[in-house]
């Protein structure tokens, strides 16, 4: 395994190139939206010619014990937001939740995002077209409310090839497969919302043979990191001093209490 440091020029000069080669697929946290929204076979700009199947991505319809609500949009005409509701306890605790919700983003006629909520309201899982073709390309996973993983396919094969994982809702680190054998071969690690590394696997084996490391994130982590020592030495050194004070003041006074007042 070979580790190599780059200053920040070459590294973003090198990602650039990664980008733009297609070794680094998607670079960055979120997904970038679509450039450009193709209408979908089936669908329609024109509102009035929506098809009757929006294909609906939330599983209400027959279920009598769902509430369902639509809802326009910003610049839609016609509804192009389905919010499905539960009902969930008994007595004192029964409340209607929000189950599902599904979007017409690209104002098509057909739902291109769903999202699908727990008892407590909390997002557990979301599915997107967002080339609008008519498949699913990003699957977004939740704990807790907060995204903590996202899995996004790229090469329309219905399959991610870009793994994202988040702690706390802050993204870690990326896995991509760049050779769409179905296994990673680019590591990219983030701290605090920046690339910090990224391992490259030459030889699709499984294993990483080079690491590259942003050398100007690596100086200000070490130097806050040197920083904190400081700060910790100086108040050790602190009070060490005023324990050092205190022990000789109380040497330099036990005599004088010991000594007796003399009379003349």
């Amino acid at each position: 395994m070979m580790w190599a440091t780059r200053s920040r020029t070459t590294w973003i000069a090198s990602a650039r190139v990664a980008c733009a080669t297609g070794v680094l697929i998607a670079c960055g946290g979120g997904t970038p939206p679509p450039t450009a929204a193709t209408v979908t076979v089936g669908g329609s700009k024109d509102p009035s010619h929506w098809p009757a199947d929006d294909r609906s991505l939330c599983d209400w319809r027959n279920k009598p014990e769902l509430e369902v609500s639509e809802t326009a949009g910003p610049g839609a005409f016609k509804p192009n937001v389905r919010r499905v509701y539960k009902v969930f306890g008994e007595a004192e605790t029964r409340h209607k939740t929000l189950v599902c919700r599904e979007i017409d983003t690209n104002l098509d006629g057909i739902k291109d995002v769903v999202r699908n909520f727990n008892a407590k309201g909390e997002a557990i899982h979301e599915e997107a077209d967002t080339d609008f073709d008519g498949r699913i390309d990003v699957w977004v996973d939740f704990i807790e409310g907060r995204m903590s993983q996202e899995r996004v396919d790229t090469n329309h094969d219905g399959k991610p090839d870009v793994w994202k994982f988040y702690v706390n809702g802050q993204l870690s680190r990326i896995q991509r497969d760049t050779n769409f054998d179905g296994k990673p071969d680019i590591w990219e690690i983030y701290n605090k919302g920046h690339l910090e590394r990224a391992g490259v696997d030459l030889g699709h084996t499984g294993h990483v043979d080079r690491w590259d490391r942003d050398q100007e994130l690596q100086r200000a982590s070490e130097a806050e990191e040197l920083k904190l020592r400081e700060k910790l030495q100086a108040a050790d050194d602190a009070g060490a001093a005023s324990t050092s004070s205190g022990t000789l003041d109380a040497g330099a006074a036990a005599p004088d209490a010991g000594r007796k007042t003399r009379r003349k």
